[in-house]
């Protein structure tokens, strides 16, 4: 009878233990840091569209922490050099006689949250990869030079502070259980119209020649007053895991 007393209390007492296991791993963190290197563009007054002919280099350091299989929290800081100018691909007749151009260095500071779509941190999953998508806030502050026409008097440097949402999309690769690499296309909306230096509250002056006339000045805004300027990061990153790959309990 004390055999089975014993028996039955040690078994409930595994099962208190892995249980109680299974809701620490439940809770466990995954931390990683890492880095990566890319490209970067902007689209706003002389840039339309993405224009892969005016682009500058990106680099980004972060910290991830992984809450479960699903949800993971980023912060990071990113360094990029943005540049356009209407001489490389005017957006229509007006833009090449204004010929504004506009080059700099932005940083960024961001904090996002990641959604992974599979479970590829399992141990056991069949997938070593996940695409992923990201939504978060940040700040970004820009130091760039340029001119808003043609002859500008005044062709001085200038500094810009946006705050900015970052969303993207992305996928990830299980290299080992320690290091994952990374592919990601983020855009950044801000609340600026001024990284180009063209801000469209800017009165509308008589100074580009009219496309039809040359010797008629026609009445032409810096910008347009009716939208903000982005900036897109496309990059490979590669993180590195300070704690094993965890079971995550749902």
């Amino acid at each position: 009878m004390k055999k089975k007393k014993f028996r039955v209390s040690t078994l409930l007492f595994v099962l208190l233990l892995s249980l109680m296991i299974n809701a620490q791993m439940a809770v466990a963190q995954k931390y990683e840091f890492g880095g990566g290197l890319g490209i970067a563009t902007y689209s706003g007054d002389i840039i339309r569209r993405l224009d892969p002919g005016q682009i500058g280099i990106q680099g980004t350091l972060f910290g991830r922490r992984n809450f479960d299989n699903v949800w993971t929290f980023r912060g990071g800081v990113s360094f990029a050099r943005l540049n356009a100018a209407d001489s490389v691909r005017p957006i229509d007749p007006v833009a090449a006689f204004r010929d504004a151009g506009f080059n700099g260095s932005l940083f960024e500071i961001s904090a996002v949250m990641e959604y992974h779509f599979l479970d590829y941190t399992h141990p056991q999953s069949q997938y070593r990869f996940s695409p992923y998508g990201f939504l978060g806030l940040g700040f970004a502050g820009f130091v760039g030079s340029g001119r808003k026409f043609d002859n500008d008097p005044n062709p001085d440097g200038y500094t810009v502070g946006t705050p900015v949402i970052p969303f993207g999309i992305g996928i990830k690769y299980k290299l080992s259980k320690k290091w994952i690499l990374a592919a990601e296309f983020g855009a950044r909306a801000t609340f600026t119209d001024g990284l180009d230096k063209l801000y469209g509250e800017e009165p509308i002056i008589s100074r580009f020649p009219d496309p039809n006339n040359s010797n008629t000045l026609s009445g032409y805004n810096y910008g347009n007053y009716s939208d903000k300027d982005w900036y897109y990061f496309l990059g490979i990153t590669i993180s590195y895991s300070f704690s094993s790959v965890k079971c995550y309990a749902y």
